[in-house]
Parts: C-alpha cells; structure tokens; sequence
C-alpha cells in the first residue's frame, strides 16, 4: 500500500458562509424520483486492500457494510438543473459571495492568461484563484456555460451543494451508499466496470491522458468537463461515477474512521473540518492523482469551490428517515 501523493484539489479553508435554516421554499417537484436510480437494500464490501490504494487516505480495510434502499441520481446534477435552482430560489453560491474561485490553468483561455490577475496555489502551481469564476463562468472571465447546459454543475461547495439537495427535496448521499452506487453490484473490483482501466482498448471515464500538468490529449474525447450522460453507465445503469467531476458526499473526512465505523448504514464522523469528495475527475492521472477508483476519497473544506467540484443527490427510500446532516 502507498501513502501516495496528497489529491491535486486546492482549499478555500474559510468555512462557508451558507445560510442555515434555508431562506428558500422547496421545489414544487421536491421528493420526486425522476432520473434517479433505486437501489434496494444491500449488504457490500466497502473499501479495498492491494498496491493502488492510498492508505493515508483510510481507503481500508475492506469491511462488510449493510445500507438500508435508497436512491441516487443517475448523473451529476447538470447546469441546467442548477440554473432552475438558483432562478427559482435567487440563491447566490459561494463562489459568487467570495468572488473568485479556483480554475486549472487548463481551463483558462489562452487569450486571457496574460491579462487576467490570479494569484498562483503554492505547491500546486497549476490552480489559479482567478475573480468572477463560477458555476456560471467555470474557466473564469470570457468562459460561460451556454454549450455545458449537459455538464455536471462545477464551482459549486459542499454547502451550495447541500441548498440544492433541500431545494430538490433530496439530500446528498453519504459515503457508503455513495462505493456501494459506483460499485454497481460488483465485488472487490476496481472501476464500476471490472479491474481494467480501459477494456479492449475503450475508455470508460474523462480523465487525464499525456503528461501531467503540462498537456491533455484528451484521448477520451475531452479535455476538461464532459456531458454528465457520458461513457456507458454502470450494472445499476449510473453514468460517470469515476473522473468528470468529483462528488461531495455527506460525510466529515476522517483516515481512521473506516477502521471503526458501523456496519449498519455509515454515516461518517460526527463532526470534522473537511468534507468527503469521491469518484475523482477530469484532472487525475496515475502520476500523480489516480483516485478514480471505487474505494478511493479525498477530501476538502466545504466551503471549497473549484472547476472539477461537482456532486449528485440521493433520497431515502420511504421505509427509512433521512440521515441527518450537519452543516
């Protein structure tokens, strides 16, 4: 097992300023199950053992987990979903309250390098702070989203993430039904798809292909964002679990909790001062971030945004409460 390379997602650290209670009524759909996947009650092996995982990441041990049904979207929630979210409710996400937010300098137009001011994330030089980035400009000034309307929402924070869930009705999955929804019904496997990357030569997930971080080839057909319906679904008929855009789930980030947690519907630690994130995105590479792996998290304050940050929702199946969730 490696230690391995700290996950390439730079933090705000600020806190988050959401609002609590929520100053907004729920959706008139809220509750509704439409693009959703149920998945009915399961017993699974949760977490992995071998040389891909990164132990300081508590991806172990491998442990048997029980999860009462629920159900979980079948893509990322997508631009448009999150632009009906905010003209429906006037919601101003962080990125906006803050300012800026934080772009891969991929994703910045060439012909705005130069005259856009953005201060350099030291250690991990190519993320930039650059001003007005946001949801709806996800690589800052000259960028926008009118041809992304498909594309899972990014620049959005774990709090952002969470208004949208109360708004819909939902709330956002926590870990294990987060792995046990990747999974996909299969044991002990790599990918939601069998233990080969890219089987019979076909890419699976929007990754990082070439050199990182200097240049995407973008083998896979995209070299930032992709379509939040891309890529053949997983055995539960769920699409882009692995790369793309990295999930938030409901759970405080602690390495030793799995070594302790309950068999019975995980919840995650009690409190903490980072969020879980899973599935990994468009910017990983097997040099240096290779977390697009069913068992493998990462982790990042939650008032953190940037342009690979994304997340999808899950809802209790009626025979089970809604876990609460604390902001």
């Amino acid at each position: 097992m490696s230690d391995g390379k700290p996950c390439c997602t730079p933090t705000r650290g600020n806190g988050g300023t959401a609002p609590s209670p929520f100053a907004f009524s729920r959706s008139p759909e809220a509750g509704s199950t439409t693009g959703m996947v149920p998945i009915e009650q399961a017993t699974f092996l949760m977490g992995a053992k071998g040389s891909e995982i990164w132990a300081a990441d508590g991806e172990g041990p491998v442990r048997e987990v029980r999860l009462a049904p629920y159900f979980l979207d079948r893509t990322a929630v997508t631009n448009e979903q999150f632009a009906a979210f905010v003209g429906a409710t006037d919601y101003q996400p962080e990125a906006e309250r803050f300012g800026w937010s934080f772009v891969f300098h991929n994703q910045i137009p060439k012909a705005h390098l130069k005259r856009i001011k953005f201060d350099r994330v030291f250690g991990i030089e190519w993320w930039a702070k650059v001003g007005d980035a946001s949801w709806r400009k996800p690589g800052g000034p000259g960028t926008n989203i009118r041809k992304r309307m498909d594309h899972p929402v990014v620049h959005v924070s774990w709090n952002d993430a969470n208004a949208y869930c109360h708004w819909a009705g939902k709330r956002l999955p926590t870990e294990a039904e987060w792995e046990c929804a990747a999974r996909g019904g299969r044991e002990g496997q790599l990918y939601p798809w069998g233990d080969e990357l890219t089987p019979k030569g076909k890419h699976r997930c929007n990754i990082w292909q070439g050199r990182f971080p200097e240049n995407d080839t973008a083998d896979d057909g995209y070299a930032g964002t992709a379509p939040a319906r891309s890529f053949q679904a997983n055995d539960f008929g769920i699409s882009n679990m692995m790369g793309n855009a990295w999930d938030w789930v409901a759970d405080w980030f602690d390495a030793s909790y799995p070594k302790s947690a309950t068999a019975d519907n995980p919840r995650g630690p009690d409190k903490g001062s980072e969020k879980v994130i899973r599935g990994g995105s468009f910017l990983c590479h097997e040099s240096y971030c290779n977390r697009y792996r069913n068992s493998a998290r990462s982790k990042i304050t939650p008032d953190s945004t940037t342009c690979h940050l994304s997340f999808r929702c899950a809802l209790t199946s009626e025979a089970l409460s809604p876990p609460s969730i604390e902001i």
